[in-house]
């Protein structure tokens, strides 16, 4: 299941990001993933000052965003990473790793993430791309979130012309079963849609499913 957040970031933080990417130090990506014959892309260096401000700015949306936490219910959400591609740079299709270092611990991807900072008519080609079947290309609009199972297959098209600028990170799920925080999603929803039009007593049994699955299925 996918979930897109328009305007996760303001206009206000896209404009500082925007910024931000011209001072920052990037470095090649593949430092994260050395063994990656696909990868080719930038990345903002750790080290640099301005990496934290970054991190800060689409941590703060996340953590705010009401839709990000219903879908993902996270446990852990690794520190937003801001990517950069130039043109001919491409992230060819790919599995992203099922464990990742944070600090002194390992985090589970089970859902990604890719928030859009540059305008999409300001680049060529670079499109997500998300393979379930078929190629879903998206594109999305400054500011905008896709989120997506970690489990899938998934590239950046190459880019033909212009900058392509995204932040991206990576959850660790509440509720690891992609299926079972899909019904729990949908209950949610059908539970903030309905339940004023319920009787007491049906909105609180519908409740009682609600919490109940999420004690069953919570890691």
């Amino acid at each position: 299941m996918f979930l897109e957040i328009q305007g996760l970031l303001n206009a206000q933080e896209v404009a500082r990001l925007n910024a931000l990417a011209g001072q920052v130090k990037f470095v090649d990506g593949r430092i994260s993933n050395p063994a990656s014959e696909a990868k080719n892309n930038l990345q903002a260096d750790h080290a640099d000052p301005s990496y934290a401000e970054t991190v800060r700015i689409v941590g703060d949306a996340i953590a705010r965003s009401r839709e990000f936490r219903d879908f993902a219910f996270p446990r852990r959400v690794a520190p937003p990473l801001l990517c950069r591609y130039e043109p001919d740079m491409k992230y060819g299709v790919h599995a992203d790793a099922a464990y990742m270092q944070l600090g002194d611990n390992l985090l589970r991807s089970d859902i990604s993430c890719t928030v859009f900072i540059s305008h999409p008519a300001s680049y060529e080609g670079g499109e997500l791309t998300i393979h379930i079947g078929r190629a879903l290309p998206i594109k999305g609009a400054p500011g905008d979130a896709i989120l997506y199972p970690s489990t899938t297959l998934h590239e950046v098209q190459p880019v033909r012309s212009g900058r392509r600028l995204v932040s991206i990170t990576f959850i660790e799920s509440l509720v690891p079963d992609e299926k079972k925080r899909e019904l729990l999603f949908e209950l949610n929803e059908i539970a903030a849609l309905e339940g004023l039009n319920m009787d007491w007593l049906s909105r609180a049994r519908l409740d009682v499913v609600r919490q109940n699955l999420m004690r069953m299925w919570t890691a």
